[in-house]
């Protein structure tokens, strides 16, 4: 049973919980550096296959750090627009130095 948030306040420290292990946030990092990248690349050569990668990286990544090391199941699943926008929040957070990866 999925568990309600009645904002993304509340949902944050919940995801964050759901990313405890070390190399799943590493794995979430790589994605999110390379879905960007890729997203770079699909406005330079205007292409959307690039757009079709961003996904793969981005998703990818990050659903193996869950099912292989996190061992539990991606937010994306029960809440994808919280978790879509958490991802970012907390790529944020680890580059400023608020999250260990």
């Amino acid at each position: 049973m999925s568990q309600s948030f009645g904002s993304f306040r509340e949902f944050y420290p919940h995801y964050l919980g759901e990313h405890s292990n070390i190399v799943c946030r590493r794995l979430h990092y790589l994605g999110s550096t390379l879905a960007l990248t890729c997203l770079v690349f699909a406005f330079v050569r205007g292409s959307a296959w690039w757009v079709l990668g961003a996904l793969f990286c981005g998703y990818g990544f990050a659903w193996i750090g869950h099912f292989f090391f996190e061992h539990n199941r991606p937010a994306t699943f029960t809440h994808p627009f919280y978790s879509f926008a958490a991802d970012w929040v907390m790529l944020r957070d680890m580059l400023t130095g608020r999250i260990r990866f």
